[in-house]
């Protein structure tokens, strides 16, 4: 029955803990035999109905300092590169319908992961096309194409439902998994948690 396990990986591009997150958590996922659903959303909509015009980490100065030297510690540890990008938090609207409209069959991961280490690990804009394009290259996508599919309005419609969907069950973070029971974890330390729960819930 494990092997029908699924979590839903809800995940941010201007997200700071996405991006350690995006890196393991097929890993941690394949080694438990649960599958995991890449999930792209947008975290400004929710942050908007907090009465947020940016990140809390910009918000709240010591809080913002904390998670940089926490996202070095993180980084250096899994032996991942890191360069803080600048400016934070970046706009990641082209770079979630762009992952919106790849088909969830390790294509999407494959460009999320890429994006991530050029805007983290480079501190490069997801904004950029070129960068857009290098991400999507490295998953095996022709730019072009790909880049034109995501201003669609489907792809907008989608991304619009995922984005209420994740505010629907209750997130207001990212990265966030949630388990087919729909319980919620939130944050790159929560993904061996989340992996177990939804094991748990495919045996119930």
């Amino acid at each position: 029955m494990s092997a029908m396990a699924t979590v839903d990986f809800f995940y941010e591009f201007a997200s700071t803990y996405s991006y350690p997150a995006a890196l393991r958590v097929e890993e941690v996922a394949a080694e438990a035999g649960v599958t995991v659903r890449w999930r792209p959303f947008l975290l400004g909509p929710i942050f908007a109905e907090a009465g947020w015009t940016t990140s809390p980490f910009n918000l709240i100065p010591a809080k913002g300092r904390y998670m940089w030297r926490d996202l070095e510690r993180i980084t250096a540890t899994m032996g991942l590169p890191f360069t803080k990008p600048d400016p934070f938090p970046q706009n990641s609207l082209t770079a979630a319908r762009i992952a919106t409209s790849l088909p969830d069959d390790g294509r999407r991961a494959a460009f999320s992961r890429a994006l991530y280490r050029f805007e983290f690990g480079e501190g490069l804009s997801i904004a950029d096309p070129e960068v857009l394009g290098r991400a999507l290259t490295a998953a095996g996508v022709e730019p072009a194409t790909a880049i034109i599919a995501a201003g669609s309005d489907p792809v907008k419609q989608a991304l619009r439902a995922t984005t209420e969907e994740a505010k629907a069950r209750g997130l207001f973070g990212a990265p966030s998994m949630v388990t087919a029971d729909g319980e919620l974890f939130w944050g790159n330390d929560r993904i061996e948690e989340a992996v177990a729960w939804a094991l748990k819930a495919s045996a119930a």
